[in-house]
């Protein structure tokens, strides 16, 4: 089954821990809700957007600090819990699932509730998402939104600005040792098929020239600009070459510039966004929030 809700998480790891009398280590009662859940491998292995967590251990150790909080899970030490006697009495009520209304029975909880940031709690309409979930998928969101700003303000200046603005991204990721003399914009005319250029070595030795092609979001780029782009290259006895467009390439695009002994990249509208917000060309940070967890290493006896 895919991964359920951290609240959804709630009763089995209770009734997991409480299905033994002793402790038991945290991994151990995972593996156990895993198990009794039937989560695929392929689910178990589904990360956050982040990378660092899967999304079921994420999920898992939620529904384990809320039961705790309840009391109805107790640390034993360092890495190992067990059922209370108050999460058996829950048990034997035969409960058919625990959410926060349930928890809610219990001044524990409720105190520790009241205490939190209710923007970072997970509301009780968003069972299925854990805390980390909901910001990575407001991050998710805004960067959606500025990757469509991006393209609108890079459509509403002119031509030589889009030019100048790919040789500064090339640069900032590192092209031409990022030395702002190694870029050149070509200009409009007689340019050749290109657009600027970068040179990656001091004598100009080994080249990327670069083309930048604004079309409307709907329209994708025709074959045939990518087949003068490359004519260009030869015109330029050159290796290496960047298309960049603010829309999109047709399948055959990438199937053309596979077939010829050019190394060519394709960077569509929605990569070059992404690249200037991770290489922050045209963007700047507005805030910073870092999320911190417990250095388990720090609390031993």
């Amino acid at each position: 089954m895919a991964v359920p809700g951290f609240q959804q998480l709630m009763l089995p790891a209770l009734y997991c821990a409480c299905l033994r009398r002793e402790e038991m280590h945290v991994a151990r009662l995972e593996e156990d809700v895993a198990r009794l859940l039937k989560i695929s491998p392929e689910d178990l292995a589904r990360r956050l957007p982040s990378g660092q967590q899967s999304v079921f251990f994420n999920r898992f150790n939620w529904a384990r600090l809320y039961l705790c909080k309840a009391g109805l899970l107790e640390a034993t030490r360092r890495g190992f819990l067990r059922g209370s006697d108050r999460g058996r009495e829950l048990i034997a009520e035969g409960v058919r699932e625990i959410d926060v209304q349930v928890l809610s029975r219990y001044p524990d909880f409720v105190d520790w509730r009241r205490q939190q940031n209710s923007h970072i709690l997970p509301a009780p309409s968003e069972p299925e998402q854990s805390p980390q979930e909901r910001i990575a998928a407001a991050f998710d969101h805004l960067n959606a939104e500025l990757v469509r700003e991006i393209l609108a303000r890079v459509h509403a200046f002119n031509p030589a600005f889009f030019e100048r603005l790919i040789v500064d991204l090339l640069l900032r990721m590192g092209y031409g040792g990022g030395r702002g003399e190694r870029g050149v914009t070509l200009g409009r005319s007689g340019d050749g098929g290109v657009d600027g250029l970068i040179r990656e070595d001091a004598l100009g030795l080994d080249v990327v020239y670069v083309q930048a092609k604004r079309f409307a979001e709907e329209r994708g780029v025709p074959i045939s600009e990518i087949r003068d782009f490359v004519g260009g290259l030869d015109g330029h006895r050159a290796t290496k070459g960047v298309f960049v467009t603010t829309s999109f390439f047709p399948a055959s695009a990438y199937d053309f510039i596979t077939r010829v002994p050019k190394r060519v990249a394709l960077i569509d509208g929605p990569e070059l966004a992404n690249l200037m917000i991770r290489h922050q060309v045209g963007v700047r940070v507005q805030a910073t929030y870092e999320v911190k967890r417990v250095d388990e290493g720090y609390f031993v006896d």
